[in-house]
């Protein structure tokens, strides 16, 4: 804990960002701006397929969940777990992380299903709940399956 609050306050963004590290509340917050990243990608295709495109929501979800995946696999596998040791080929890698995935995504769909079609919540307000269940899921599940 100690080391994670140095290197957040020496402001040295190189250090806090780029070098690899096996801190993991490092990685972790890391992970939180990979997300961040993911997300933008993921809502705003959502948003755009479904508002604009006249997609239904959960179609446009996959399409949009696919697209936050790729984004969190790229700058993960770069900026978060640059220093974990993987013992698995690359294509296996992506393999497991899309596994992972998509069970963050049956969790998303459902989420959005249950408080769209069931509750008749707009279907931005049950992505934003999906994403911060799905967060959580990923980052554990990548932490302990891939990245040990």
């Amino acid at each position: 804990m100690k080391e994670f609050f140095e290197i957040i306050f020496s402001f040295d963004f190189k250090r806090i960002f780029c070098q690899p590290t096996k801190n993991s509340l490092l990685q972790f917050f890391r992970y939180a701006f990979v997300g961040g990243w993911a997300t933008v990608a993921d809502w705003g295709i959502l948003y755009i397929l479904t508002e604009l495109a006249n997609v239904h929501y959960l179609i446009s979800g996959v399409a949009s969940f696919v697209t936050g995946l790729a984004v969190n696999f790229i700058l993960s596998k770069k900026f978060v777990f640059s220093a974990e040791e993987n013992t698995h080929s690359s294509s296996t890698e992506f393999i497991v992380y899309a596994i992972i995935g998509i069970i963050g995504l049956i969790m998303t769909e459902a989420i959005m299903y249950i408080l769209t079609d069931k509750l008749g919540i707009y279907f931005m307000i049950p992505k934003i709940v999906a994403t911060a269940v799905v967060f959580a899921w990923n980052f554990l599940a990548r932490k302990i399956v891939l990245y040990r």
